[in-house]
Order: structure tokens, then sequence, then C-alpha cells
């Protein structure tokens, strides 16, 4: 049988880059054969892409990464961390936040080693935190970066995910449920991709005794909860529609 007559199985997402992201984004990276990460796409200041949501005296609180004052219509590979950016500053305060939380230590360091690179890329500076917290969590899904693929980039929206499907050699495109209006099963079917879409499901756990707070930073979750535990929800606690 020649390699060309072998069905091979593709899963792939395509995903923006955020900081520290919240459960379900590491579910998409898990659930997937190949994750893509957008370099080249626009920087939005009101997004998740530099900026997270971690547990501080019972409240949700904003951290993030500052950034120098650039153009609104760079990409996020081109954008730069602040030089006044201090990780010490921002590593005391996950630490004022969690530090009587039951998995602190190995949190706590897994953070060190994110926030004290030295790379000032956003891009560059993200892309790391991702690889840095899959690795804590044994997942082992390769995570490519967009620009590497040959596909036109002037290409927006839908069709620009087909394009990189395409390029990946994707033979299934799973995306989070948000997008279930953006995507057309029948758009992708032409193209020989199937279509599907992660529901997170709820993964609750005790915050302090506090009311529960969903769909915080995974930094919240690790701090609560031990590798194994967050690996199977991260494998398990999601539907795939």
């Amino acid at each position: 049988m020649f390699l060309s007559e072998i069905n091979v199985s593709m899963k792939t997402a395509i995903m923006q880059p955020y900081f520290l992201p919240y459960i379900g984004y590491f579910q998409l990276i898990a659930a997937v054969d190949k994750f893509i990460v957008y370099d080249h796409i626009k920087y939005t200041k009101k997004g998740w892409i530099n900026r997270n949501r971690m547990l501080l005296n019972g409240t949700d609180t904003m951290f993030s990464l500052p950034l120098k004052k650039g153009s609104d219509t760079l990409d996020v590979v081109e954008r730069e961390i602040a030089d006044d950016f201090a990780p010490d500053k921002l590593l005391a305060q996950f630490a004022g936040a969690y530090r009587r939380a039951p998995h602190f230590e190995p949190t706590f360091e897994l953070l060190r080693s994110v926030l004290m690179h030295g790379e000032r890329n956003l891009f560059a500076f993200i892309h790391h935190s991702l690889t840095k917290v899959c690795g804590h969590l044994g997942i082992g899904t390769p995570i490519q970066v967009s620009s590497s693929l040959p596909f036109d980039n002037a290409l927006k929206a839908q069709d620009k995910v087909l394009a990189i499907c395409e390029a990946a050699g994707a033979s299934t495109y799973i995306n989070p449920i948000g997008g279930t209006e953006l995507y057309a099963r029948d758009a992708f079917a032409q193209r020989g991709i199937e279509l599907r879409f992660l529901s997170s499901r709820a993964v609750e756990y005790s915050q302090f005794g506090a009311p529960f707070l969903p769909w915080m930073s995974i930094v919240d979750v690790m701090m609560f909860n031990p590798v194994r535990a967050v690996t199977e929800a991260i494998q398990n606690q999601f539907d795939l529609l």
C-alpha cells in the first residue's frame, strides 16, 4: 500500500496566543494532533492576549503584561513588552493571592520559569509560556506558529482558517464552542475537512472555601488542584460536538 492510500487523521486547532489562559484553551490543545497559534494576527486591547484573571481576596482580579505603546494596526508578533515590566512584582502578586493554596509551591515555580523568561517580544513570550504550561501538565501536542505554514495571510475569517487547515494537512478542525456561528460545516466538508466544536464543562473545586469563581486562569486551577487532577479535567471535562 502506498502512503498516499493511507487515510491519515489529523485533528487541528488554531487559536490566538493567550497569556496563561483558562483551562478550555489547554483542553483544545490536548484534544488535537497539531495546535497552531497565530503570530501574524492583529493585537486587540480588550481581548485576552496579554491578560487574564486570578483570585485575590475572594474576587476575580485582572493580571496583565504591560506593553510598549504601539499602533493599533500592529500584529501580536510586532508588539513588545514594556521596558518597565517587573516580573518580580507580578510574581509577588501571585504569591499574595495564592500562598495558602494547597499546590502553591510547584505552580509558583512554574510561574517563575514563565515570568523570568528574558524575551520581550509579546508573541515569543506568550508562546514560551504556553509550552512551559503544557510541559508541566504533560500535554505533548506540537504547537506550530501560523507563519511557518504556506497560506495567504490576507485571507479573512473562515477562508483563512480553511487555508491554514489545508496547509497543515488537517482532516478535522476543532474550534471552541463560541465559533458555531462563525464557521459552517458544509464549507469545511467541501474541502474534505470535518468541523467540530469543543464545549468545556465547568471544572469546580475549592477556592479557600469561598463561593466558586469559574473560568479563571489556568494558574488558579493549578494552585488548587494536583497536576493529575488538572490533567484529568483537561482530558475529560469537555464535549466534542
